[in-house]
């Protein structure tokens, strides 16, 4: 089959495929779920895969983008005989999680590159579908902010290694809400040996539990408030920090020098669920919701990372956040319905999708060149 049918040319096709889709899927029957001891109306599974659908098929027919050219070179390398998959492993011992994944792969009788991208695309989607379908008020609205926010080109088309990690770790969100803390950290670990960087999860999961706005939020960010202006001496302990991740001496290498952090627009636009949830803030600890409380408190930390990564490293730090970036894009659809009446929501929400399309086309028709 010729796979540049299936290629993604336009890249406006995401945007309108998941309005159009969304119009026609929303008049879709649903399903009753139990969430938290309380009746639930969630989509089913077959829409769900509707919905998602073709954004596994761009991901996985994609030849161009990013860092896929390195990913291609890495795949042609594996090894197509198990005698030979020690010496491949001894040679290739950074990430090696997502080493044998690729060997298994290709020594399974993967043998196109599309394949494996495929794949890595299925597992990366199911995992946010899995997650999004059952704890998200609004699983159309959390893919829609995933695809303008610019997130599925940035991560499924590049960096597929640490975005697969951040989706294991996604897919283990309901372990964090039943504080089945050792089961979650075993997760973690997991998806720690396809990316390193997954390990910094485990702390970030510890400030995210408890209600919103808790004590280890509110220090969180005073300290970030009082590191911003000091960073330069901060730096040292960053680095400290991130000696066994893949982050490690960041802070002296060429990448860094010349960084000069992340755009303030994005970091504004990443930073809404947070900014939404302390404008209600007297709505979510009413609430006290166990679910929303988790996806606020880490609403609240990819903002502070962000703003973090906006005077020091875009490259670097402003990738950190994709561990806690899903868990606002489902808090910021129940944040709206809470705080607003259902008139002003669906305004509020019409609103949303105009903005986010018109980022969309800032960030990829002017900064990057790409409409």
């Amino acid at each position: 089959m010729d796979l540049s049918l299936l290629r993604l040319h336009n890249f406006w096709l995401p945007i309108l495929w998941m309005i159009g889709a969304g119009i026609v899927l929303y008049k879709m029957p649903k399903t009753s779920v139990l969430v938290g001891g309380q009746v639930r109306e969630r989509w089913y599974w077959v829409t769900s895969i509707m919905l998602v659908a073709p954004l596994i098929i761009w991901a996985g027919a994609r030849n161009d983008y990013g860092d896929t050219y390195s990913y291609i070179r890495h795949f042609s390398r594996a090894p197509t005989y198990l005698e030979d998959l020690p010496v491949y492993l001894a040679n290739n011992t950074k990430d090696q999680g997502f080493t044998i994944l690729m060997a298994l792969c290709k020594l399974m009788g993967v043998r196109t590159y599309s394949g494996f991208f495929m794949i890595i695309a299925s597992v990366q989607i199911l995992c946010m579908v899995y997650t999004f379908r059952r704890y998200s008020s609004d699983m159309w609205i959390c893919f829609f902010l995933f695809v303008a926010s610019t997130d599925y080109l940035s991560w499924m088309f590049n960096g597929i290694r640490q975005f697969l990690a951040a989706t294991l770790i996604f897919a283990g969100f309901d372990l964090m809400v039943k504080k089945r803390h050792l089961s979650f950290c075993l997760v973690v670990l997991l998806a720690s040996r396809f990316h390193g960087s997954a390990i910094l999860m485990i702390p970030l999961a510890f400030i995210m539990h408890g209600p919103a706005f808790n004590r280890k939020t509110i220090l969180m960010i005073l300290g970030v408030a009082l590191v911003i202006p000091f960073i330069d001496s901060f730096m040292p302990l960053l680095n400290d920090l991130l000696a066994e991740t893949q982050y490690s001496d960041i802070t002296t290498d060429e990448i860094w020098t010349v960084d000069d952090g992340t755009n303030i627009i994005r970091v504004l636009v990443y930073s809404v669920p947070a900014l939404l949830a302390i404008f209600g803030r007297r709505y979510v600890v009413r609430a006290n919701d166990p679910v929303m409380n988790l996806c606020v408190n880490g609403a609240l930390i990819t903002m502070v990372i962000y703003l973090v990564s906006s005077v020091t490293s875009g490259i670097y730090i402003g990738r950190l956040p994709i561990y806690t970036t899903l868990h606002g894009y489902m808090a910021l659809p129940w944040l709206i319905d809470q705080i607003f009446e259902k008139q002003s929501a669906r305004l509020i929400k019409l609103m949303m999708v105009a903005c986010y399309i018109a980022f969309y086309y800032y960030q990829m028709g002017v900064m990057w060149d790409m409409l």
